[in-house]
C-alpha cells in the first residue's frame, strides 16, 4: 500500500505495522527516513481488521484489541492509524469499554537511512542507533539523518530500544491521539505539487451507468497529482515522475506520453513537461544534435534494448502540436517551437536518404514503433510549422508520404492468416516477425486540424488485419493487451516486454482501434482494462501478468511494476475520453465529437475537462450519441 506525495512516500503492508522488512517505511527523496513503527497497546499489538487507501497520499488502518482477557470476546479499544506520504502518522485510540481504562502505549521506532535502490537490492544494512531528541528520537549516518517528533510528548523515551511510551486515561467512549512526524533534520514538510492550488490538472469528474468510471477517473487524477514534480530551477514548470517506488524521477518518453494522454485535463502539464525537456535538448554539431536524451529500455527477448531518447525526441513535436489543438496559448507555442524544430531537424538528418530511422542510431534495428513515432512527428510537426508560418512542412509531408509507401511494402509479412506487421528489420535486412503490443503505435496516428486523424503507416486492409490480431485471444488476455503474443517463442506472462499487459499500450490500442472504426476489438480491451482497474482498487499499475482471464480469476500483479505509474494513471484519462471521442481544434474554435457508437459502458458524463482553456463537459448516451453540456464561449461543434 503505497502513499505518494513526491518527494515523500510511505510504503506499508495491509497489516499497518511498519516492521522494517522489505520496502516498508517512510521515504523522503528516495531515502528511508523511518523503517520501523510498531505499536503496542496495553502490551499487545492491535489485531488488524482493515486497511484502506483514502487518497493517493493517505492510508487508514483500523485494529482492535481487548484490554483484559476477562472482558469477553468483544474488543474494547479501537486503534486507528492514518499514515500520510508527507511523513506524518496519527494514532487514535477509541474506548468502547463501559468502565474507565488506563492504557499504556508503546511505539518502537527505527531506521537504516538506506537508499531505496540499495533496499531493493537487499543491501539496506542494520538499523542505526538512536538518540533522544526533543520530543522524540533521532538517527544519523554518513548518508544523512532523520528525526521523529511526537505530539503529545512521550512520558518516556528509551534511545537504546528506540522506544517511546505514553499512558492514557480513557473514559467510557473517550479517545486519545498521538501524532508522529518524521523528516530529515532541517527539512520542512513535504509540499506536494499536486496538492498546491496551482496544480496543472483540472479536477475532472466522471459519472454514468458503470460506477467504475467515477472511481477510475478520480483515482487516476489523484495519482497523477501525487506524481507531479517541479523543476527545482524553474518551479513554475511541472512534470510527472515515471512511477513509484522504482522510478521517482523524470523519464522523458514516459513524461511526454503521459502529458499527451492528459491533454483533456488542460495543457499546463504539457507545457511544463516540454519546457523542462527543452532545457535538456542536445545542442551543437554532431549526429545527436537536437535529441532529447533518454535511458536505454529493454525490448524483450527478440530485440536489443532501445533508446527512449529517440522516442522522446519524436514525441516532443507531436505533443506540442496536439497541445496547440487542445488550447495551448500561441505565445507558449511560439516559445517552444524552436525546440520542436530542432527535434524535426534531427529526424530528417538522422533518417537521411535511408528513409527508415534505426534505434539505437546508428547501426540498430529498424523498429516498427520507431517508424510510427517518426511518421506521426513528421505529419504533426508539418501541421505545426505551417500553422506558425515556419518553413519545412512540405518536406516533412513528402518524407512521410514516401515512408508510408515503403513501409507498407517492406514491413508487412504475408501469411496464410492474413499477414502481420514485422516487429523490426535487423541491420542485415531480415525481418523480426514477432507480433507484440508495440504494433499498437501504428494505430496512434495523432490529431490534425479540423478534428481529423492523421493518416497511418498501414493501408486499410492492413489496419483491418492488425485490428483482428490485436482482438484475438493470443494478444488480448481478457485483462488487456499482452506485450508479446502468446503464440510467440519467448512469451512470458510476467515479461516486461514479452507477455505482461502494459496499461499504456492497451489504452493506446483502445484509442487507435476506436479511431479506425474497430469498436468491437476496442470495447473488449476497454472492458478488460476496467475489470483490471477494479481488481487493483482503480489504481492501475504500470503492468501486470498477461495470464488468460477466466471466470472468478483476477489479474496477477507484477512484482517489479510501478504503482502508481504516470502512463498507467494517464491511461485512465485517455480511456474515458476516448469513449466521448473529443477532437478539439482550439485555434479554429471548433470541437468534433466521434463517440464510440456502441456505448460500451452505457451512458457516461465527463465534466470539468479543459478545451480551449475553459471547462468542457460532454454526455454520451446509451445510444452512442454525444452532446456538449459546457464549453468555452464561441467554441463551435463541428459535424
Amino acid at each position: 500500500m503505497i502513499c505518494v506525495a513526491l518527494p515523500g512516500l510511505a510504503i506499508s503492508t495491509d497489516q499497518g505495522q511498519l516492521t522494517g522488512r522489505g520496502l516498508e517505511g517512510f521515504y523522503r527523496a528516495g531515502r528511508r527516513v523511518l523503517s520501523r513503527c510498531q505499536i503496542r497497546v496495553a502490551g499487545r499489538e492491535p489485531l488488524p481488521i482493515q486497511a484502506r487507501m483514502t487518497a493517493a497520499d493517505c492510508v487508514r488502518f483500523v485494529g482492535t484489541l481487548r484490554t483484559s482477557p476477562q472482558a469477553g470476546p468483544d474488543p474494547d479499544v479501537v486503534v486507528v492509524r492514518t499514515r500520510h506520504a508527507d511523513g506524518t502518522e496519527r494514532i487514535t485510540l477509541h474506548s468502547a469499554a463501559v468502565r474507565p481504562l488506563r492504557v499504556p502505549v508503546e511505539v518502537a521506532l527505527g531506521t537504516d537511512l538506506a537508499d531505496l535502490g540499495a533496499i531493493a537490492c537487499g543491501r539496506s544494512g542494520p538499523e542505526l542507533p538512536a538518540t533522544v531528541h526533543d520530543s522524540g528520537l533521532r538517527w544519523s549516518s554518513a548518508h544523512g539523518n532523520s528525526t521523529v517528533t511526537a505530539d503529545p510528548s512521550p512520558v518516556d523515551a528509551l534511545a537504546s530500544a528506540g522506544l517511546l511510551r505514553w499512558e492514557f486515561a480513557l473514559p467510557p467512549g473517550g479517545s486519545a491521539s498521538i501524532e508522529l512526524r518524521v523528516r530529515p533534520d532541517g527539512a520542512g514538510p513535504v509540499r506536494a505539487v499536486g496538492r498546491a492550488a496551482t496544480s496543472p490538472l483540472a479536477p475532472a469528474r466522471a459519472a454514468g451507468d458503470d460506477p467504475s468510471v467515477e472511481a477510475l477517473l478520480r483515482t487516476s487524477i489523484e495519482d497523477l497529482q501525487a506524481l507531479l514534480l517541479r523543476d527545482p530551477e524553474h518551479p513554475a514548470d511541472t512534470h510527472l515522475a515515471a512511477g513509484v517506488p522504482w522510478r521517482c524521477g523524470l523519464a522523458p518518453a514516459e513524461a511526454l506520453a503521459a502529458a499527451r494522454m492528459t491533454l483533456p485535463l488542460g495543457t499546463r502539464l504539457a507545457v511544463g513537461t516540454l519546457r523542462t525537456l527543452a532545457r535538456t535538448q542536445l545542442r551543437g554539431q554532431g549526429p545527436q544534435s537536437g535529441m532529447i536524451p533518454g535511458p536505454i529500455r529493454d525490448a524483450g527477448p527478440h530485440l536489443p534494448p532501445g533508446c527512449t531518447g529517440s522516442e522522446a525526441t519524436l514525441l516532443f513535436p507531436a505533443l506540442l502540436a496536439e497541445a496547440r489543438r487542445w488550447g495551448l496559448p500561441e505565445p507558449e507555442t511560439e516559445e517552444l517551437l524552436p525546440a520542436a524544430e530542432r527535434c524535426l531537424t534531427w529526424l530528417r538528418t538522422t533518417a537521411g536518404d535511408r528513409m527508415y530511422l534505426s534505434d539505437p542510431h546508428p547501426g540498430g534495428p529498424v523498429r516498427c514503433e520507431t517508424q510510427a513515432h517518426a511518421h506521426r512527428a513528421a505529419l504533426l510537426g508539418a501541421d505545426l510549422l505551417d500553422a506558425c508560418g515556419r518553413p519545412g512542412g512540405g518536406e516533412l509531408r513528402q518524407w512521410a508520404r514516401a515512408l508510408r509507401t515503403t513501409f507498407r511494402a517492406d514491413f508487412w509479412l504475408d501469411d496464410v492468416g492474413g499477414g502481420r506487421p514485422a516487429a523490426a528489420r535487423a541491420p542485415d535486412g531480415r525481418h523480426v516477425p514477432h507480433l507484440g503490443a508495440a504494433a499498437v503505435h501504428l494505430l496512434d496516428t495523432g490529431l490534425l486540424g479540423g478534428g481529423e486523424q492523421a493518416p497511418g503507416l498501414l493501408d486499410k486492409v492492413q489496419t483491418e488485419q492488425l485490428a483482428r490480431l490485436l482482438g484475438g485471444p493470443a494478444m488480448d488476455s481478457g485483462w488487456g493487451l499482452r506485450g508479446l503474443s502468446a503464440k510467440e517463442a519467448g512469451h512470458n506472462p510476467f515479461g516486461h516486454r514479452s507477455g505482461a499487459v502494459r496499461v499504456h499500450e492497451t489504452a493506446l490500442a483502445v484509442a487507435g482501434l476506436t479511431a479506425a472504426d474497430y469498436e468491437k476489438e476496442a470495447s473488449a480491451l476497454l472492458r478488460g482494462l476496467l475489470g483490471a482497474a477494479e481488481a487493483f482498487g482503480h489504481r492501475l499499475p504500470e503492468m501486470y501478468a498477461g495470464e488468460r482471464r477466466t471466470d472468478k480469476s483476477a489479474p496477477l500483479p507484477h512484482p517489479a511494476a510501478c504503482r502508481p505509474a504516470a502512463t498507467a494513471a494517464a491511461a485512465g484519462v485517455l480511456l474515458l475520453t476516448t469513449i466521448a471521442g473529443i477532437r478539439p481544434d482550439a485555434p479554429a474554435r471548433t470541437v468534433t465529437l466521434r463517440p464510440m457508437r456502441s456505448a460500451p459502458l452505457g451512458e457516461i458524463v465527463l465534466t470539468g475537462l479543459r478545451v480551449a482553456g475553459a471547462p468542457f463537459s460532454v454526455r454520451v448516451s446509451r445510444l452512442g450519441l454525444a452532446m456538449v453540456e459546457e464549453a468555452a464561449d464561441g467554441l463551435q461543434l463541428r459535424a
